[in-house]
């Protein structure tokens, strides 16, 4: 079978959007689907138009038509479009395949209604939601209002729709889409390229001047949904209860100047620690350094219906895991079981978790071994890429594979309903 991936963008740039893409295509790889990416005109990486990233193979529809705002969008479209049908009257896929925004999701019905193949949309986040989290976008706006009405409209013509999480399908079901049209496909974890947590690099932890105390972390980008504010004004009550505890962190973003201004002005200064961006490649000897990842994730209806990767990923290098009681992160994380989750917005609610976290060392052992099941089990994108691989069959009219993970693909998630949020 072959499926052709519709992208925003893709590798070699390096985002969480990129690296799931490659996670989903290097497993549908793996069991023997023949697999291709199409990313848009907002693909900013220089490079060939027919390319292969880390052994996968990618084509361009070239840059972005421009023009003003709307007509922009259209011709947006139109150019991903047309350069969908090229590639497909060459390679001939089966399948389109779509993933968020719901720009990509519009070029792909346009181009699989003039080819006669189906289309599968993926939806990975609301991003009128997503401008609003990130301080691009407002709640209500006439472009949140645009973008909402083009979601729904790409939802009601695909002919299967995934999400990546119980609460974005949920939202949908509530817009009267039909339960049965909306599978879930969770943010996993590559094991074989995530799952051996690397060995504490001694000579790293001294070049970042890491002391011997408990390092609190945070692995990611430096948004303001991510609540690293309150991760900050957390630490020097944290500090009361263990006063050699740091905080490192990994990574940058829109609110790196904001976050460092704050840091500095702490009177827990000298235990707060930035590295900036990392590579990639990097990213797990920063892991190791790191006794609990913390993910503060403010309140909102982005952080709410969205769950995010890197707490699994953490889980899958062994960390402890502590992170706010959103609704993305009560998907993820069972309290007492495979994490602690601690009430949102709240500085020093956080600093009394992670000292609690820290005053009972004893239970880590099993925290971490439960934690890694669930990912094992549970999170495992050679797994869960499965879940596609049915509703790809009965789109075409193929005898549908019966095992567990692809007939699990209209299923919520049955841990979910299960899990507690930390006692306010």
């Amino acid at each position: 079978m072959r499926v052709l991936h519709v992208l925003d963008h893709s590798l070699p740039m390096h985002s969480g959007y990129a690296f799931r893409t490659r996670a989903i295509m290097r497993a549908q790889a793996n069991d023997g689907l023949d697999v291709r990416g199409i990313t848009g005109p907002r693909h900013a990486a220089d490079g060939p138009p027919d390319e292969i990233c880390e052994g996968l193979r990618f084509h361009r529809s070239g840059a972005a038509p421009g023009g003003p705002p709307l007509v922009a969008e259209w011709r947006e479209v139109s150019a991903h479009a047309n350069a969908i049908v090229e590639l497909a009257r060459q390679w001939r896929p089966d399948v389109l395949h779509a993933h968020s925004p719901a720009l990509a999701g519009l070029a792909a019905i346009r181009a699989g209604r003039k080819l006669r193949i189906p289309v599968v949309y993926e939806i990975r986040a609301f991003w009128e939601d997503a401008a609003v989290g990130n301080g691009t976008g407002s709640e209500g706006s006439a472009k949140y209002r645009l973008t909402r009405a083009l979601e729904n409209a790409v939802v009601e013509r695909a002919d299967a729709v995934f999400t990546i999480c119980e609460g974005l399908r949920d939202d949908l079901v509530a817009r009267g889409f039909a339960p049965d049209k909306i599978g879930i496909s969770p943010n996993s974890v590559d094991l074989a390229q995530f799952g051996t947590p690397a060995p504490r690099d001694s000579q790293l932890a001294a070049k970042l001047g890491l002391g011997h105390g408990p390092v609190i972390g945070f692995i990611g980008s430096f948004y303001p949904y991510e609540g690293l504010d309150d991760l900050i004004a957390a630490l020097p009550l944290l500090r009361e209860r263990h006063p050699e505890a740091t905080l490192l962190l990994v990574g940058g973003g829109p609110e790196d100047d904001a976050l460092r201004a704050q840091a500095a002005a702490s009177p827990a200064s000298e235990a707060i620690i930035f590295t900036g961006r990392v590579p990639h490649d990097d990213v797990a000897d920063y892991y190791a350094l790191i006794d609990v990842l913390a993910f503060p994730r403010k309140r909102s209806r982005l952080t709410d219906l969205v769950t995010p990767l890197k707490p699994l990923e953490a889980m899958a290098q062994g960390r402890i895991v502590a992170a706010s009681d959103v609704g993305g992160h009560r998907e993820l994380i069972e309290h007492g079981e495979t994490g602690v989750l601690f009430p949102a917005d709240d500085p020093t609610g956080t600093a009394s978790a992670l000292a609690d976290m820290l005053d009972h060392r004893d239970a880590w052992p099993a925290l971490r071994d439960r934690a890694r099941a669930f990912i094992a089990e549970e999170r495992d994108w050679q797994i869960n890429s499965r879940r596609y691989q049915s509703v790809y069959h009965r789109l075409l009219g193929r005898p549908t594979d019966r095992s567990p993970e692809s007939a699990a693909w209209m299923q919520p998630e049955t841990r979910i309903h299960a899990r507690q949020g930390a006692p306010r």
